[in-house]
């Protein structure tokens, strides 16, 4: 029997020699510091101070990744060449650069990594301090601007991690907020939409119902609308649950496929659903600006306001005409929506809605609201109910 073969072993040679070049750096800084800043054959700290700061990059790409060893080989390197070199300008040079590393540990590790990497750079500062010996006095003096030093590295490197927490809460905040918006914005136009469908279905189910051995036309009229408004309804969710598969797994970003959303070119075949249902809609254009194009956030909303204004006329008005009125002035598209029907309740809120509990009148608010019109929705004293709303037009789109 031959052996199965073995799947090969994984191995990722570029991760591990960078980690073995970043701890062979970080181990050999102590040593390499220690050579380069001697005092002897230099009379001057010029090179020994030039040799100490290019060095210290030996040592940074260990840090990012084990801040606490590389902190502990810095400290080694900073108290063997403090203490042995003639050089006081190679120490502070070397303080300056453990308070670094303490400051890029505060920043990104947790606190606990921290406060150790804090307590073991201040000991060993402090101990350098102590075997320089330069006084009772001039000791104190170096241990305040230790701590001092070492305080402001630590606030630093705080303020630097509460800043990037606080990008880091915005965004998740931003992307949240995206979300809701976005299943709002759902919301709205999969109302929209099945309310006024499955309103005209229903009354022409219920006609067909009650003629269909009387009037056998009649009810098969009634048929061929629920059939015509069914399709135009499965066709909406297509397109609206479409809107919602942007990524399938395995193939990355695709567009989903968009059918052309309504706009105020659908308003005839709209009146036309909405007399099957049994209201005369009279639509009137205030001068011949019909044809003139509209952005498509307005067209959407224009059309969805009318729809749920009928809608609301179908099922509440019992009334059998309503008037849909639209014109552009003063930089807007204005739409009114009237009818001579009951008109409507006011809630315990002050709202006025047309069916107690509904989302149609708060739906067409959000709309308005997001494109910055204003809108109004309420019984008019003379009969009826009448909703209006103003959109305001952007800069660049035609006016009369």
């Amino acid at each position: 029997m031959s052996a199965e073969p073995r799947p090969p072993l994984s191995w990722h040679p570029r991760p591990a020699a960078r980690a073995a070049l970043a701890w062979c750096g970080a181990i050999a800084y102590p040593f390499a510091l220690f050579s380069a800043t001697r005092g002897t054959p230099f009379d001057s700290p010029g090179v020994p101070l030039v040799s100490a700061a290019a060095l210290t990059v030996l040592p940074a790409g260990l840090l990012r990744r084990r801040p606490l060893p590389t902190v502990a080989l810095m400290l080694l390197a900073t108290y063997a060449t403090a203490t042995t070199s003639p050089f006081w300008q190679v120490a502070y040079l070397l303080i300056a650069a453990n308070d670094l590393a303490l400051g890029h540990t505060v920043a990104t590790r947790p606190r606990r990594t921290a406060i150790t990497a804090a307590l073991l750079t201040l000991a060993v500062q402090i101990a350098a301090a102590a075997r320089l010996g330069s006084g009772p006095d001039g000791f104190a003096r170096t241990v305040v601007v230790l701590v001092l030093a070492l305080a402001a590295a630590w606030l630093t490197g705080h303020a630097v991690r509460e800043r990037r927490e606080h990008a880091e809460a915005l965004r998740s905040q931003t992307a949240a907020q995206a979300v809701a918006a976005e299943r709002l914005r759902i919301a709205r136009e999969l109302h929209d939409m099945i309310a006024h469908s499955i309103g005209v279905i229903a009354i022409q189910a219920g006609m067909g119902r009650r003629v269909i051995d009387t009037q056998p036309d009649q009810a098969r009229a009634a048929l061929a609308t629920i059939e015509d408004t069914s399709r135009e309804t499965l066709a909406g969710l297509r397109r609206t649950l479409g809107a919602l598969r942007h990524t399938e797994p395995g193939t990355g970003p695709r567009p989903a496929p968009r059918e052309p959303a309504p706009g105020l070119a659908d308003l005839d075949r709209l009146a036309a659903s909405t007399r099957d249902a049994g209201v005369q809609v009279d639509i009137r254009w205030l001068g011949e600006h019909r044809a003139l194009p509209l952005p498509r956030d307005i067209d959407l909303a224009a059309f969805r306001i009318i729809q749920e204004s009928l809608t609301n006329v179908v099922r509440h008005a019992n009334t059998p005409h309503c008037r849909v009125t639209l014109a552009r002035r003063d930089g807007e598209l204005t739409i009114e929506i009237t009818d001579n029907g009951r008109g409507g309740s006011r809630t315990s809120t002050g709202h006025t809605t047309t069916s107690g509990t509904g989302y149609g009148l708060t739906g067409m608010r959000e709309r308005v609201t997001l494109l910055r019109g204003h809108f109004t929705a309420g019984p008019r004293p003379e009969g009826g109910f009448r909703v209006a709303a103003g959109l305001p037009l952007p800069e660049g789109v035609p006016l009369p």
